[in-house]
C-alpha cells in the first residue's frame, strides 16, 4: 500500500487490462486491483455443468476479437487461438429452411432470393471500408477521417432496425437475418440507431468473421493479464475496492466500473453534480443465460445451422421485433429472441468423449427474476426437434446471478448501460472527453464509455490515451 505507481486500474476485465497494457507499453508503472479471485470480468470460462465441459460464463463469440485496434495483435498471443466456423451465422426459419451469413457477401446474397442485389449493395461497400469504419465506430464521437465513407454508413445506422430492414429488403429471409443481427443491440428494434448494430455486425462478419476462442474466452483474459505482467505491471486479485482511499498512491486512477460503482467509491473524489449525473445513467435490459452439456450436437432441422458457431433463434422480422419490444416495455416474451453459440462443433477441447457444449441467452427486463429456461429451450426445440433429449447437464444464470458474478453487469446488463442514441457517445456523462471526470486524476475505462459493450478493449485503450495526456503534462499530479 506504500508503493507509488503512475497508474492504478480498478477492475481486471478486458477494458481494465487493455488500459493497463496501453499505459505499461509507454513505460508507466501500473497496478491492477480486481475484486474477483480471477481476472477477466465477464470474459471467463468455467466448468459450469459437468466435469470437462468448458463453458464461457459471459462473452462467447468475440465479434470484435480480430477487428478492434487494440485486439488486432492478440491473435498471435500465447494461449489465444481464434477459431472460425465455416459460416458466420445461421438464422433458422419455420420449416426446414435457414438463412446463412457466409463470410462472402456474394455467397450470402445468393441465398436471399429477390433481395440478392439489395444485400450486395448494402454490405459490399461497408465490407470494403470495414477497417476505417470500425476505427471510427469503436471510439468516442470525433471528426471522421473519411467523411464520405462514415456519412454513407451513419445515415442508415441512425434508423430503427425495423424501418431499415423493411426499406432495404422485400423478402422475409433478408429481413429476418438483419433483425437477428440488430437484436444484439438489446433495445427495441423500433428505436433510433438500433440499425447500427445490425450494420456493424454484418460488416464484421463479412470482413473478419465472428470467432470463438479455442478452449474458451477466458484464455483471452489470461493472455491480457500475462501481457500486463510481462510489461512490469502488477495485478492484485480478491480485493474489492469500496473507496479510492483504499488504493495505493498513484498519479492517476482508471476505473473499469459502471457509474453506480464509480459514484459509490468516489464520494470524496468527484463533485456532487457529476455524481448526480452518474446516478441518472440508464442501464439496459438484462439476460437470462443457459449453458448446456450435450451428449450429441444440436439436431437442427436445417443441417446448415451446424456450419455456424452462432445461431439466432427468433423466426421472422416481425417476431424478433415483437420479442424485443416486449422486453423494452418491461415484459417477458413467450417466444424470446435467443442468441445461441455452439463452440464445441469447431473446438473439440470444450467437451470430453464426443460430448458438446452450447450457450444461449434471451433478453429480459433489467433485474428480472423470471426463469426463462422453458421458453428458451422451446425456441431451440422449435428449430431442432429432439434437442432436449440430448441435454445431460444444465446451468442457468438470471440477472441476479450475473450481477453477483460481475458487479458491472447491473441487473444483468452486459453492455455496461443502455445502448441508445442518447447514450451512444455521451456515456456515462456528456463531456468532450468521456473518459475523463472533473477530477484530473480519475478516468473511466469501462463499457460505460464509448464504444460500449463487447470484448474489444477499446474503452480501455481510449481511456489510457486520455490518462497518458494527463501523465505527460509538466504539471501532472
Amino acid at each position: 500500500m506504500t508503493t507509488r505507481y503512475d497508474a492504478v486500474v480498478v477492475g481486471a476485465g478486458p477494458n481494465g487490462l487493455a488500459a493497463a497494457i496501453t499505459l505499461a507499453e509507454q513505460g508507466f508503472s501500473v497496478h491492477v486491483v480486481e475484486a474477483s479471485d480471477d481476472v477477466g470480468g465477464a470474459c471467463r470460462t468455467a466448468e459450469l455443468t459437468l466435469p470437462g465441459f468448458h463453458h464461457d460464463v459471459g462473452a462467447a463469440v468475440l465479434t470484435f476479437g480480430t477487428s478492434s485496434r487494440f485486439f488486432r495483435d492478440l491473435a498471435g498471443a500465447d494461449g489465444v487461438e481464434f477459431v472460425h466456423s465455416p459460416a458466420v451465422l445461421a438464422h433458422p426459419l419455420d420449416g426446414d429452411d435457414a438463412v446463412v451469413l457466409e463470410r462472402s457477401v456474394g455467397d450470402t446474397a445468393a441465398g436471399l432470393g429477390r433481395d440478392e442485389t439489395s444485400y450486395r449493395r448494402a454490405f459490399t461497400r461497408l465490407t470494403e471500408h470495414a477497417p476505417d469504419l470500425l476505427d471510427q465506430f469503436l471510439g468516442p464521437l470525433r471528426p471522421p477521417r473519411h467523411p464520405l465513407i462514415v456519412g454513407a454508413f451513419g445515415a442508415p445506422a441512425l434508423l430503427p432496425a425495423s424501418l431499415l430492414a423493411r426499406s432495404l429488403f422485400r423478402g422475409d429471409r433478408a429481413r429476418a437475418l438483419f433483425a437477428g443481427m440488430s437484436g444484439h443491440s438489446m433495445m427495441s428494434l423500433n428505436s433510433p440507431a438500433s440499425a447500427s448494430i445490425g450494420l456493424v455486425l454484418g460488416m464484421v462478419g463479412h470482413s473478419v468473421g465472428w470467432p470463438v476462442v479455442r478452449g474458451g474466452s477466458g484464455n483471452v483474459s489470461v493472455a491480457l493479464a500475462d501481457r500486463v505482467r510481462s510489461l512490469g505491471g502488477t495485478i492484485e486479485t480478491g480485493r474489492r475496492v469500496t473507496s479510492l482511499r483504499q488504493l495505493p498512491p498513484s498519479r492517476v486512477q482508471l476505473l473499469d466500473l459502471v457509474p453506480r460503482s464509480i459514484e459509490a467509491i468516489c464520494v470524496d473524489a468527484l463533485p456532487p453534480r457529476y455524481r448526480r449525473r452518474l446516478r441518472r445513467y440508464r442501464y439496459g435490459p438484462g439476460l437470462f443465460k443457459l449453458d448446456w452439456a450435450l451428449a450429441a450436437p444440436i439436431p437442427w432441422r436445417d443441417e446448415r445451422c451446424a456450419r455456424a458457431a452462432t445461431v439466432h433463434l427468433g423466426g421472422s422480422l416481425d417476431e424478433v421485433v415483437g420479442s424485443e419490444s416486449t422486453v423494452a416495455g418491461g415484459g417477458h416474451p413467450e417466444r424470446p429472441f435467443v442468441i445461441l453459440v455452439q463452440p464445441s462443433l469447431f473446438d473439440a477441447s470444450r467437451a470430453p468423449g464426443g460430448g458438446h457444449t452450447a450457450w444461449a441467452y434471451g433478453h429480459v427486463p433489467n433485474g428480472s427474476r423470471v426463469d426463462m429456461t422453458t421458453r428458451i429451450e422451446a425456441q431451440v426445440e422449435r428449430f431442432a426437434p429432439g434437442f432436449r433429449d440430448r441435454v445431460i447437464g444444465r446451468h442457468t444464470m438470471d440477472t441476479a446471478a450475473l450481477e453477483a458474478y460481475d458487479a458491472n453487469l447491473v441487473g444483468g446488463d452486459i453492455n455496461g448501460g443502455l445502448f441508445s442514441l442518447g447514450q451512444m457517445f455521451t456515456r456515462p456523462a456528456p463531456r468532450v472527453d468521456p473518459y475523463s471526470t472533473p477530477n484530473p486524476r480519475v478516468f473511466i475505462c469501462s463499457a460505460a464509455t464509448p464504444p460500449g459493450g463487447g470484448v474489444h478493449g477499446m474503452c480501455g485503450w481510449w481511456a489510457a490515451q486520455s490518462a497518458l495526456r494527463a501523465l505527460r503534462k509538466p504539471s501532472a499530479p
